[in-house]
């Protein structure tokens, strides 16, 4: 009796518990620099905001009924591959971007996304939300070839304004849906680099609020 207790010991001490499930540890990082926040109240209607760069897409500001900071959103209604807008080319290596966004309609996709350490018009980190797919996607935009990194399953409504963030910390990405954590990926394509919206083929997205800083 006692030697079958002490194998029964031995045995447990020999297992490893699994880790503790609860939220995700904050992503740290060492570099800081000042937020900045998109309203796109003072921009022109009609018209992307002023010091951003369209890559595709038909990107404009426009009075959007309902958005979280009246009156004006950023919407994209054209119809493109991947249609994307540069709103800051100041370069970070660490960043947290997050946004509101109301993907309204689209029989391709209902996409919305946000890029980081974006490099240029064909290199960049893309976390996306699908409302036709229920998913937050993280992607890799290289010479201009997407490619998914790791997906992560949620439902994602037409119609409704909801805050999608995407973080970047060293080699880890992720991807967050009203602020719970959906996806996590590791990837060390893109070191640094700025910040952009994007949507995908027929999407007719809004996007208002958006905000860049610091991780953690």
């Amino acid at each position: 009796m006692r030697a079958a207790v002490l194998a029964l010991l031995v045995a447990l001490a020999g297992c490893t518990p699994p880790p503790p499930s609860g939220p995700a540890s904050p992503l740290v990082s060492t570099e800081r620099f000042a937020a900045r926040t998109w309203t796109f109240d003072g921009d022109t209607a009609g018209a992307p905001p002023s010091g951003t760069t369209v890559h595709t897409g038909a990107w404009a500001v426009r009075a959007e009924n309902g958005t979280p900071t009246p009156p004006n959103a950023l919407c994209q209604t054209g119809s493109a591959d991947f249609p994307a807008i540069t709103l800051s080319a100041e370069s970070h290596r660490d960043m947290k971007v997050t946004a509101m966004v109301k993907p309204i309609s689209g029989s391709q996709d209902r996409a919305a996304g946000v890029l980081l350490r974006l490099r240029d018009a064909k290199n960049y980190y893309i976390v996306r939300a699908n409302a036709l797919e229920g998913s937050v996607v993280i992607f890799k935009y290289v010479n201009g070839s997407r490619s998914e990194i790791k997906s992560g399953a949620v439902t994602v409504p037409a119609g409704e304004w909801h805050q999608l963030r995407g973080e970047v910390a060293g080699a880890t990405l992720r991807g967050y849906w009203d602020g719970r954590l959906i996806v996590e990926a590791t990837d060390q394509t893109f070191a640094e680099g700025g910040v952009g919206l994007w949507t995908k083929a027929d999407s007719t997205t809004c996007f208002d609020d958006v905000e860049l800083g610091p991780v953690g």
